[in-house]
């Protein structure tokens, strides 16, 4: 068992459908085909699991904090029930405007959950669908994966910013990929 390894998830566009509209709401939170199963995949060979996700919405007045708790325990709802496990969510409430240290691609929630999980960035991967994902986790000296769901394909098409970073159609991949490498 890989004790010592964490894979922290982008949520919106990776673990979830996104929406240039905001998700406001559990009924609109929809996973993406494959993905909670992959979690719970990933859970069960031992990696903890950790979500770090920037709701700007919330600042921006589109959802309360009590929606974004709904969503948040529909997630890990599923995931249990897929027989898996979500240790820690961490997401960033604040207007992009106020340059707060959280809001990927700043390094602050990553950090925070490397922190409270007690793991080291070297053997954490952040798994995201921006760019913002991607700089946020190597920052924090995270390896880095990029899928191609979401905002992956624009992401990649833009194509800076990527080196060293694994990309992959989508987090069913990437955990199928995880596992057979035995990493």
């Amino acid at each position: 068992m890989s004790m010592n390894k964490l894979i922290i998830l982008d949520r919106d566009g990776v673990v979830n459908k996104d929406s240039a509209n905001y998700i406001r709401s559990a009924e609109e939170w929809i996973p993406i085909p494959g993905s909670i199963k992959a979690i719970a995949k990933l859970s069960q060979a031992g990696y903890a699991i950790a979500i770090a996700t920037n709701q700007s919405g919330l600042a921006r007045g589109y959802f309360t904090e009590n929606e974004l708790q709904a969503m948040h325990e529909k997630l890990i709802g599923l995931v249990e029930v897929a027989g898996g496990k979500i240790a820690v969510i961490k997401y960033c409430p604040h207007h992009p405007e106020i340059n707060c240290s959280c809001r990927k691609p700043e390094p602050g929630m990553i950090l925070s959950i490397l922190k409270v999980l007690d793991k080291p960035a070297s053997e954490t991967w952040m798994v995201g669908d921006s760019l913002k994902d991607i700089q946020a986790g190597k920052a924090a000296g995270c390896k880095t994966a990029l899928v191609k769901t979401g905002n992956g394909l624009k992401t990649l098409s833009r194509g800076e910013g990527l080196q060293d970073t694994l990309v992959l159609e989508d987090l069913s991949d990437f955990c199928d990929q995880l596992l057979s490498a035995g990493d």
